[in-house]
């Protein structure tokens, strides 16, 4: 039986619909697409609709997540969850994620239809893994059709639709798996106890948490190496790649949650040196 709101007051289940919808990683993937779509093609509709479209469109992951995963967050005692502690109730949550889910897609369809279908691989990756994959060893391959691609749709504003180079599209699937090993790596003991056994989790029940940290570092470096092969603008991928190399070691040297943060630390210089790096479409 779900669970009535804690509080029924209007502030506070917006303030609860907000936070269910992870708007941190939200805002962030939305900026990376904004200004990829802004270097892309700087005038037109495109760099007006991908960013709004893309934003709606994560929110309706982030929503669909949480009304998902509500049982099981209330059996971990997430209390930093509105849905599993009842702040807003699940039917609400799915409301908001079917909503942004129409405005996603109807704003990239304004664009053009590439733009459209791109932004349904790119969310229906996502609510698939929502919906069940992220329990099965095809996880990653959520994470990889989520990221990947990325730079596709933003140069999709483009007069006839060029594609990004390989190296550009690897390595934002790289980001978007490696980010997946390191998102699971502090939740490990407690996905464990409530059964979700994805692709990270059950490296690490095969090798132990030491290796989930290791495909992390791996991949996000790789995917550092693929930039700066991408990259135009060496002065910006050069250091990244520095950058990204001196979080992995201070990754794989550190303790407690300093590798859990230098992970981190990984990939957000990536969606830098992705952003800025300046890559071009053929």
């Amino acid at each position: 039986m779900e669970r009535p709101p804690a509080d029924p007051s209007f502030a506070n289940r917006a303030r609860a619909l907000l936070v269910a919808s992870h708007p941190w990683p939200s805002l962030a993937i939305t900026a990376l697409v904004t200004v990829l779509a802004a270097q892309a093609a700087p005038h037109g509709i495109g760099p007006v609709l991908t960013g709004p479209a893309m934003l709606a469109g994560q929110l309706s992951i982030g929503w669909c997540n949480d009304a998902c995963d509500a049982p099981r967050d209330a059996a971990a005692g997430r209390t930093g969850k509105p849905a599993a502690t009842g702040a807003i109730s699940v039917r609400a949550v799915w409301i908001a994620a079917y909503v942004a889910l129409i405005a996603a897609l109807a704003m990239a369809a304004a664009v053009s239809a590439r733009t459209a279908v791109l932004l349904a691989v790119i969310i229906g990756a996502a609510w698939a893994y929502n919906l069940g994959l992220k329990s099965t060893l095809a996880s990653g391959l959520a994470y990889v059709l989520g990221f990947g691609p990325i730079p596709a749709y933003a140069a999709s504003t483009l007069p006839g639709h060029p594609v990004p180079a390989w190296s550009v599209t690897a390595a934002a699937a790289l980001v978007g798996l490696g980010g997946h090993f390191a998102d699971v790596f502090p939740d490990l003991v407690a996905d464990r106890a409530t059964g979700v056994a994805g692709l990270p989790q059950r490296v690490g029940a095969c090798w132990g948490a030491g290796a989930v940290r290791t495909c992390a570092l791996a991949l996000l470096l790789s995917a550092s190496a693929l930039l700066v092969v991408a990259s135009t603008r060496p002065w910006v991928s050069g250091p990244g790649l520095a950058a990204a190399v001196l979080l992995a070691v201070i990754g794989v040297r550190g303790e407690g949650r300093v590798p859990f943060a230098a992970t981190f630390g990984i990939a957000a210089v990536d969606v830098v040196v992705l952003a800025a790096g300046g890559f071009t479409s053929t």
